[in-house]
This record gives structure tokens, sequence and C-alpha cells, in this order.
């Protein structure tokens, strides 16, 4: 079965062919940083409208890049939710027309189990059930997963996710949107020693997460720089060291937590922010001592991407999922709602 995949969920156009039996054929990402950053955040009119723009093109690129004619297409799937609801429908009309217009099925795949299945299409993949770090710029989640579908919620950010936060306490520093790379990158220069920024919500029992006392933390030490002779380079930098070890530590807590509470060895970890080297060095070093194994996809797999919209969708369309009725996306969408399957496809 061969499945084309579309994300439009927020500020990527991404566009996939995935082979039930020879795996990822192409695929094409199209990011709107340039056009969101001096807003400094998405703009969901302008995300919408470039997704128009760049869908078509890059469907018309993977299939010229993978070889195939729209008569070798078995199936659609698209991203349904959760998401910017004008983004979630260009990618819904489009992928509905064109399976429509092609007498093939189409089906609205869950954003964030897109996601969480991302490091199956590794050549190494885990084995159900673990636990998965799901951490990006909308969400930062902790499941059980026992198989598709069968997941369980252990814990989420109360406020902010993990993503957003980075992008926050960039902009405290004057850093561009997004803000994850540029903290990393300045953190690599920074004094470890100098900045002990705390661990939220690490001593009290439980899995969920809380960044707004952190970003606070983070702008009083911003003002307290600026007070005292201004905010130079060597303090950026510091003070991107002290955040980026905070969110990661207190990730890698949760995470021994979980793993721990469930009696599992097995971690994985997707989404954005899941592509942060330090959060991978931390998470292995830290899971090497209790034995267990942390897998992710590859970095180009962290962000929105067709490739696990068509992934997840495969494992839905060859258990018999199919849309039915209108178009309909969902802004929210609990991914507690999604039913299990018993069938999975290679």
């Amino acid at each position: 079965m061969l499945i084309l995949g579309l994300e439009t969920s927020c500020d990527e156009t991404g566009v996939a062919l995935y082979h039930t039996g020879r795996g990822l054929l192409a695929h094409a990402l199209f990011s709107q940083v340039d056009i969101h950053v001096e807003y400094g955040g998405v703009v969901p009119e302008l995300a919408s409208r470039d997704h128009i723009r760049k869908a078509l093109p890059l469907i018309e690129e993977v299939m010229a890049s993978a070889g195939c004619s729209a008569g070798d297409i078995d199936a659609v799937a698209y991203t349904a939710g959760p998401g910017l609801v004008g983004a979630l429908m260009v990618g819904a009309t489009l992928a509905r027309a064109l399976a429509w217009g092609w007498g093939v099925p189409s089906l609205g795949v869950h954003h964030m189990e897109g996601h969480l299945l991302a490091p199956m299409l590794e050549a190494e993949r885990p084995d159900f059930p673990f636990v998965a770090l799901l951490v990006s710029g909308g969400h930062t989640q902790l499941v059980r997963v026992d198989g598709i579908g069968e997941y369980k919620l252990l814990g989420e950010s109360l406020d902010d996710a993990a993503g957003e936060a980075f992008d926050k306490a960039a902009k405290m520093l004057g850093l561009p949107y997004p803000g994850g790379p540029h903290i990393a990158r300045l953190a690599e220069q920074g004094d470890a020693a100098r900045f002990d920024f705390p661990r939220p919500m690490v001593n009290r029992p439980g899995l969920d997460f809380s960044f707004s006392g952190l970003k606070t933390y983070t702008l009083n030490t911003v003002n307290d720089c600026q007070a005292s002779g201004g905010l130079g380079e060597q303090d950026k930098c510091d003070i991107a060291r002290a955040f980026e070890e905070a969110v990661v530590a207190t990730l890698v807590i949760k995470c021994r937590r979980a793993l721990k509470q469930e009696g599992l060895k097995t971690l994985v970890m997707a989404g954005g922010v899941s592509a942060n080297r330090n959060l991978r060095a931390s998470l292995a070093q830290a899971l090497q001592k209790d034995r267990a194994r942390v897998f992710y996809p590859a970095p180009e797999f962290c962000t929105d991407n067709g490739a696990m919209i068509a992934y997840a969708g495969a494992q839905r369309l060859a258990a018999g999922q199919r849309d039915e009725g209108g178009i309909a996306v969902r802004p929210r969408w609990p991914m507690a709602e999604l039913p299990p399957i018993t069938l999975a496809a290679g």
C-alpha cells in the first residue's frame, strides 16, 4: 500500500510517500520560519495562505522524486488535528479532493500520534509497551503506549509547553523566533557555574510539568543583568546555558520517574524539542544508569513532517479505517480518544 501523507497543522508544509512494504520513498518539507520571524511567532492567516501556495508543488516534487504517478497512490493521509484550524483545513480539503479524484480512500491523522510513531521510521524501532515523551512548541506530555491507539496520559504541562518556553526565553534575550535552536547555540558558550535555575515541579510527586516559574526566573535574571551594566553577549550565553540545563534536567527527571512508575525500560522521545542535542545526551546518560533505552526520530523528522503522517496513516488504513462524511478537522483533539488498532503495517 502506497500512502501520500500531508502535514499542514501549523507553520510547516510536509509531504511524503510511504510504502508499507518498501518504507519511506520520498519526502519534502517547507518551513515558514522566514515568514513568521518578523512577528515573533506564527500568524495563523499567513500560515494557511502559505500552505495553499506550497502544498501542490511539494506533492508534485515528492511524486517525481519517488517516480510515482497518481495511479500508484492507494490512499491519502493528512493531519486532521490538533493544530491551527485554517492550516488544518487547507490540508484536509486538498487531501480529500485528491483522494476523491483518484478514487482512493483518505484518512485524517492525529498530529501527536504522528510524532509518537515517527521513531518507527528508523531502522531500529522500539517495541511496545513504552513511555513516550512528546515535547514540542505546543505540547509537553508523558504517555504510556501499549500499542497504536492504546495511550494513557501520565503527565503534561500545566501552562506553556517546553518549546514555547524556549521561544519566550529567547525573546527575553533578543533572539529570533523560533527560539530553541538559538538558545542551544548560545548555551554552548555559556558558563554552567554562573547561574543555577530552578527545576520546576521536580520536588513534588507526579509527572506534570510547569515552565511558567522558570520563565519568570529567567526574566528576573535578564533584568538583573541589565540593571547592573547591561545585558552583554556573555550574559546571554550564560543565561541560555542555565535555562536549557533547567529544562533538560526537568524533562530527564520526569522521564526517569515515569519509566519507574510504569515498570518499563523503553522511552520514545519525539517532537521538535527532541532534536536538542543536550537533551538527547542527558537522557541517554541517565537511562543508561537505569538500564533503559531511549529512541527518537532522525533530526529531520523531529519537527512537523509528512513522513510521520504517512506512516501513522498507513497503520490505521491497513486496519480498515477510512474517512466518513464531510471534511472535519479538530484543532483540539485528546489523543486518548483515538481507537486502538490490532493490525499494523510494516
